[in-house]
Parts: structure tokens; sequence; C-alpha cells
């Protein structure tokens, strides 16, 4: 595990793992704001904010994004895989928690890390909840009960929300569970809409018993 990776909350015996995965630039900490305010609606959740393991500049990356672009992003998103399942492998382990049990919670990069997750042969999540998000490629696969929510601003000019509606299309004609929520005027930010939203869908979505 990161020694820098935030635990936010850690019951005794959590019935759950949720695992937030910041975006470029950015660090464990920077989603802390988020974690308190899904902690009182999640209490017998384990709660951890992941560091990527990259610096760059003041921040930290789970992949470098200079000279990034449609045709090499694919490869970057692959190479940093391994480092990121390890991660939550280790997470996983330390609050004897399955995938069945387990929620990925990310925004921007984190979010494309999160998503691509869900295209491997034995994901590591039942859930993904991706936050100002996308695909590294178009989905190509859905491995059976993993629950995809997809939540994007229709004013992110980083992440256009295009890219989520048609990765919703994707998934569901594929026979995925997914969703959109879709906020109008929101930048590639988060605020109280998107904090309720998650809310809503974990709701709906109980996670698997122990």
């Amino acid at each position: 595990m990161n020694v820098q990776d935030l635990i936010l909350q850690r019951p005794a015996s959590p019935s759950q793992l949720v695992l937030l995965f910041h975006g470029v630039g950015s660090s464990a900490r920077d989603l802390a704001p988020l974690g308190e305010a899904l902690a009182p609606h999640l209490p017998g959740a384990a709660m951890v904010s992941l560091q990527a393991p990259e610096a760059v500049g003041p921040g930290w990356q789970w992949f470098s994004v200079q000279g990034v672009t449609e045709a090499n992003r694919p490869a970057r998103v692959a190479a940093a895989m391994p480092g990121f399942l390890q991660a939550i492998g280790q997470w996983q382990a330390a609050c004897a928690m399955a995938p069945g049990q387990t929620t990925l919670i990310g925004f921007s990069q984190g979010a494309i890390m999160a998503l691509e997750s869900t295209q491997l042969d034995s994901p590591p999540a039942a859930r993904v909840i991706a936050l100002s998000d996308r695909f590294a490629r178009p989905p190509r696969t859905v491995p059976a009960a993993i629950r995809t929510h997809l939540m994007h601003g229709d004013a992110d000019t980083v992440m256009p929300v295009q890219l989520v509606v048609d990765a919703l299309a994707q998934l569901q004609g594929l026979g995925a569970v997914a969703t959109l929520d879709r906020f109008a005027g929101l930048g590639h930010s988060i605020d109280g809409r998107v904090v309720d939203a998650i809310v809503r869908r974990l709701g709906e979505t109980p996670p698997a018993s122990p």
C-alpha cells in the first residue's frame, strides 16, 4: 500500500470497501472532501482515498498524459493497470473484502483506470462510479455482475460529455447494467449534486454479502 493513501473511514468489521482514485496532478487528499461527504451514508464501509504512484509537478498521476493521444492512451493505461490492481488488492486483503464487496469511485484519470478495470477477465470490483470520465477506448466486453455508473457535467471542456453518452450506448448495447447522470452547467469538477447522485446509485446496488 502507498504510505500516502488516506484512510477516511475504517470500521472494525466493514461490510464493504469503497476506494477513491484522484485525477492527474492531484493527490489522495484532494478526494477527502468527497469521501467525508459520503461517509455518513455508508457507516459500514471502509473508505480509502488512494494516491497514484507517479509524481507529476506538485501532484501525482496514474499514467503520463505528456503527449497523450487517442492512439497511445490505451497502451499507457494497460501499462499502469498492474500497479492499479495491486493497490486495490492490498486494501481488499487488509480489510478482508472481496471484489463483490468493492466499489471503485474515480475522478478523471482515476475514473479512466477504474472503467478500464471493468474490461479485464477478472475485474477487481462489482461497482464502478466514474466522475468526469471516459474509457481509454470503447468498452469491448461486460463481465457479469458489474454495475457502471457514469457521472458527468454538461459543461466539461476537459472530457466532453459526448464521450460518456457514447460509452453508455456502447455498454447498454453489450448488455451492461449502466447509468449516466448528467449535471447542467457543471465543468470538470464535483459538486453537491454529484455527491447526491453517488449516494442514490450506491443505495440502488447493495454490496454482496461476505
